[in-house]
Formats: C-alpha cells, structure tokens, sequence
C-alpha cells in the first residue's frame, strides 16, 4: 500500500458504518447526500477533515462514480463541504459551529437521577384506550379496525398536483406570511362553497376557524365555554377524549344514554349549559340522531338556553341513505357549534378540521387558538385549499364512498350470514363500522384475545362507557382498512372464535393427527415470511424472517423494543435464538401452520405460542 493510500485510509474508515439500501425509495445520490450529512453533523466526520475522493466512497459505497460527484456538488452548494483548489473537498467548519459539545463522559443518556416524575403531576392523564391496535395492523389479514384506513384510498396524484401547485412562487408568497391569527382566506372560500352547502350550512368567512382535526377543536371549545360551574351533557356510551378533556376541568356531566335513534332527548338536559352530540354517525354506535330527535334538542336548547356542540367527524360518510343536513343548519340551528374534520381519509397530509359558529365565538377561540397552538401551517391550508379548488377533493369523497358503501354491505351480509342477528344498532346511515352483539356470556376480552391470534382484529369498547362495561357483550367492527374482498372471510373466521368461546370448547391440536409441517415445507414457507405475535405482556410484535437466516423483531404499540438474531431448521423443529430476547436461549418449535395461523409447539407436544403468519407472496400482493 502506498503513502498516499495509507493517508486516505482513516478517512474512509471513519464512513465504514456508512450503508445504501439500494432497493430503498430513496435515490442512491439522495442516500449518500444523507449518509454524509449525518456522519458530518454526529462527529464521526470531523469538521476540517478532507473528505475521501470520489472513486474512494464510489467505492466504498458501489455506486457509479458520477453518482458521488452529483452528491457532493449538492452538499458544497449546501454548504456542507468546501472545495479546495488542489486539495478536494473538506468539511466545513462552519456547519458544526455553535453545536454544543456533550458534557457527559462519552456522550452517554442521562442516567435515573431519583426524581418521582409521576409525583409532580399535578393532571396526569388517565389511560383511556386499555386497547390499541397492534402498529403493523395493516399486515394482519383481517383488521376490522375503524378510522385506520388503508394505504389504497391515499389520492396519492392529486395530493401530489396539489402540492406542486402549493409550492409556487405566487402561492408561497401568499402562505408564508407569519400572522398568528390569520387562515388561509382560500381554504375559508372552499369550505364555504363546496364543503359546508353538502351539511345544508351557509356561512360567512368570519364565522369559521380552521383547526388542526376536529379534537382541537372540541378541546378549544371546552377550553372556552366551561369551568369547574359547567354542567355538560354527553353521550353514553360516547366519545371518551372528550369525555376525558371534560373530566380534567373538574367539569359535571349528564351522561345521557343512547339507543338505534342517536342520544335521547328528555329532562336530565335541564340545567346543562352545555350538550355535546355526534348526530350524523354517533361515537361509537354508528347510530344517527334522527330528525325528531335533532328537533326536540334545538327547542329544548332554546327553552332551557343551553348551546349544542354539533361533533359532525364523519360529515363525508352519509351514502346509505338521503343524509339530514347538520342541525348548525336547521332553524335554532345559531345556537349549535358545528365542529368537523376534513376527510380523515386525508389526515396523513391534510389533518385538519374547522369550527362554525357566530363570529364572537369564532373570535374568542381565534384568540385562545393562537395563546396554545397558533394556526396550522399556512402551507398545508394552500395544499388543501387547491385540492378542494381543482376538484379533488370531490371526486375522492365519491370515490371512497363507494369504497366504503360497498365494504359497510358486505360487512352487513357478511354477519347476517355467519352470525345472525348480531349487529345491535341498525339501520345505519352510512358511516364505516358497526356495533356488534355478541351472544350471552361471551367474553368480549376473550375474543379480541383468541380473534388478533387468528389474525383477525376488532376493537372492543369499553372505554367508551363512562359507567363501566356494557351490560351485554359488544365490540365494534369497521371497514376502512380492509378491502371487500377480505371481509367474508375475516368474519367467518371471528364467528369461528365466537362459537367456540361461547361453547368453552376452544381449539386443541391432537399431536397424534397429520398436519406437522416437514423440514421441505418450512424451507419453502419460512424464508421472507413476516409474523404477527404477542408478547407476554400482551404488547404486539412483529418478527421478519430473512431468506439468509437472519431474524428481526420490533414490540410495542411504538416499535419501540427491538432485537435481532437467527432462525434454522434442525431435526425436523423450526429454531430460532435472539441477542436479546428470550434470554439469548435457543428455541426450538415443532410447527403446524392452519390457515392464517402458525402454531408452535415443545417435545412434549405443549403448544407455546401462537402467531398470524403472512408469508412473503401475501406481503409483496
């Protein structure tokens, strides 16, 4: 090795850990930008350092050697790195200026220092979801989850045209702008014309205010208009956030029961200052408030001077039936707060929803708006407002209305078929999830338990009671992230659950019967199969199996607890060891595999765990 070489070699080393992903979304020019960017900023590329030359890291990281050139003619316009004539290029000492040094020894996390957090307190949130959805919900094969919607009904084009439209020299002149209170004024037109004449609303500009989802919303308005005198009629069962933001302001509450009508309307609403409702799809029945019932409350409202705060979440889900417009547009309707979202379909890029009400609402939540939170970017407000201008938005609400019309009826046959009589509140009008009725007895902790084993998840509701449990067995079931052609299935297995929870004769495997798979199947099946599984403590986990033998595993409602390790099949057992998990020990599985689930069991025939197994062709469909 030469001089020259030896010079250069601590200068590559220190870009060793530095790896493409050359099946990655990312361009490999826009990974090495990336690559550098971070090595530069950590310390592991000092500042002043003469950066390898550009056939050493096309090298390094196999790429065509105008693939580096492009990437590093990018940082040096960036700043990132100087061009030294005669020299190459260095890393600037001027991008790590000013950064603070770490004071502890090696950079190390900030150990325990005895502070009781939980002791200071003084409002800690209560856990009031005791269910969450596992985080890879889309890979199980039938996620009756509701307001979780699949990757397909994203209009990925349109938001991209609107997007690009968003990031003209004009439009960001008119959106960059830094005015606390302001919102987009064409955002506000859109709304107005084509949004709000849909729920039967007229409206000036100054009687709406954009937010960030409808829970902003409902959590200004609560912020606003009660205090520990308040007394606040809600749904029962209802909507548990909002039941949650009442409870930490010391707030009364009239929990007011529902039936297949939407909530009921009677005395115990005297004396409220306050009555919060969901009437086009009830939280979390899917009931709709009818039009009787919308007209006792509005007079009810104006004998006994209470306001109504109209929760419209799913305002774009009414395709079942002729929808009854909003009560903010019935007469007495001035007396109502309409609060909605902008389709949750959109929430990954748009998230946002919007308040009507009088101006002198709308002005004082404006005010307490921009004390907590200011206004949601001015940028994502243009985005949405060109989305609804050139049509988009339209045309997706029909599309994913059909989408959902369609799912909703064959969740519907689906369950007449399997389990009769089963849905408790119907008809509905459109939404995207049903309330279901299990038979007497059933255990519905049970079934979320034995159905997610299954691979099929369901979301049971306790937590929307503020009394306790439902007296009768219920769970609820919802369409927006599973395709039609799923869902018969899907319900025909949970029906399997049911029957067999209510019998207690839940499945045993007879060791002695055929169905071990072979040492030929699990090399066909395994290699690229990703599993669905559970830990101990009830916390969900995804485990990828790789072709060359190599495992990977992520837990948590976060994918917050991770390991890797190895998999191999020996002696007729399916076997795998963790770094970290499972105390680094080698299992072994003998191993069954029955539809959707595989099945592991010890020598002595126990079965020890179960999983939801996806093999690598359902994945790359």
């Amino acid at each position: 090795m030469s001089a020259k070489s030896r010079k250069r070699t601590p200068a590559v080393g220190s870009l060793l850990h530095l790896k493409l992903d050359p099946a990655g979304d990312v361009s490999l020019q826009n990974q090495i930008r990336q690559k550098l960017i971070d090595a530069i900023l950590s310390g592991a590329f000092p500042a002043g350092r003469r950066l390898p030359s550009s056939r050493e890291l096309a090298g390094h990281f196999d790429v065509a050697r105008n693939t580096v050139v492009l990437a590093c003619q990018l940082l040096t316009a960036e700043g990132y790195l100087i061009a030294r004539e005669r020299s190459g290029l260095y890393v600037n000492e001027d991008v790590v200026k000013g950064r603070a040094r770490f004071a502890r020894v090696g950079g190390s996390v900030p150990s325990a220092s005895g502070i009781e957090w939980k002791e200071r307190f003084r409002a800690p949130l209560q856990e009031a979801d005791a269910y969450r959805h596992p985080p890879d919900w889309q890979k199980y094969p039938y996620p009756f989850v509701e307001g979780r919607f699949d990757r397909s009904l994203f209009p990925v084009s349109e938001w991209r045209e609107a997007s690009r439209m968003a990031l003209g020299v004009r439009e960001i002149n008119q959106w960059s702008t830094d005015a606390a209170e302001t919102d987009d004024p064409m955002l506000i037109e859109e709304i107005i014309k084509k949004i709000l004449p849909r729920r039967g609303i007229l409206a000036r500009p100054e009687e709406i205010l954009i937010t960030a989802g409808s829970e902003q919303a409902l959590y200004l308005l609560i912020e606003l208009l009660t205090d520990r005198s308040t007394k606040v009629a809600v749904e029962e069962p209802g909507n548990w956030s909002v039941r949650q933001m009442l409870t930490r302001r010391g707030i009364r509450m009239v929990h007011q029961p529902v039936d297949r009508d939407g909530m009921m309307v009677g005395a115990d609403l005297h004396g409220c200052s306050l009555v919060y409702v969901t009437p086009s799809h009830q939280r979390p029945t899917a009931a709709t408030l009818s039009m009787e019932r919308r007209q006792q409350l509005l007079a009810l409202a104006a004998a006994k001077d209470f306001v109504v705060i109209e929760d419209d979440f799913e305002c774009e889900t009414n395709y079942l039936d002729d929808a009854y417009p909003a009560m903010r547009g019935l007469e007495g309707g001035d007396r109502v707060i309409y609060a909605a979202d902008l389709s949750r379909v959109l929430a990954p890029g748009m998230g946002l929803g919007f308040i009507v009400a009088s101006p002198d609402v709308i002005a004082q939540v404006r005010r307490l708006r921009a004390l907590v939170s200011r206004h949601p970017p001015l940028n994502n407000q243009r985005i949405a407002a060109l989305f609804l201008s050139l049509g988009h938005y339209d045309s997706a609400m029909l599309r994913v209305g059909r989408v959902f019309r369609e799912r909703l009826l064959a969740l519907r046959d689906a369950l007449n078929h399997y389990v009769p009589q089963s849905i408790a509140v119907a008809p509905v009008r459109g939404g995207t999830s049903y309330w279901v009725r299990g038979p007497a007895g059933l255990s519905v902790a049970d079934l979320v338990r034995e159905a997610e084993a299954r691979g099929v998840l369901i979301e049971p509701v306790d937590r929307y009671f503020a009394k306790g449990a439902p007296r009768e067995p219920v769970f609820r079931l919802g369409v927006t992230g599973i395709p039609t052609a799923r869902i018969r299935d899907g319900v025909a297995a949970l029906a399997e659950v049911v029957r067999a929870l209510s019998s207690g004769d839940l499945q045993r495997i007879d060791l002695k019967a055929p169905g071990w798979l072979t040492p030929a199947e699990l090399r066909r099946l395994m290699p690229g199969a990703t599993l669905l599984c559970k830990m101990v403590d009830g916390e969900p986990c995804t485990i990828e199996l790789s072709a060359d033998g190599q495992m990977s595993g992520r837990a948590g409602y976060a994918n917050e607890d991770r390991d890797e390790g190895r998999w191999w099949i020996e002696d007729g057992c399916w076997c795998r060891q963790w770094n970290v998990w499972s105390y680094g020990e080698i299992a072994r599985f003998r191993t069954r595999l029955e539809g959707e689930r595989i099945q592991w069991f010890n020598d002595a025939g126990r079965m020890l765990d179960t999983a939801v197994f996806v093999p690598r062709r359902a994945q790359a469909a």
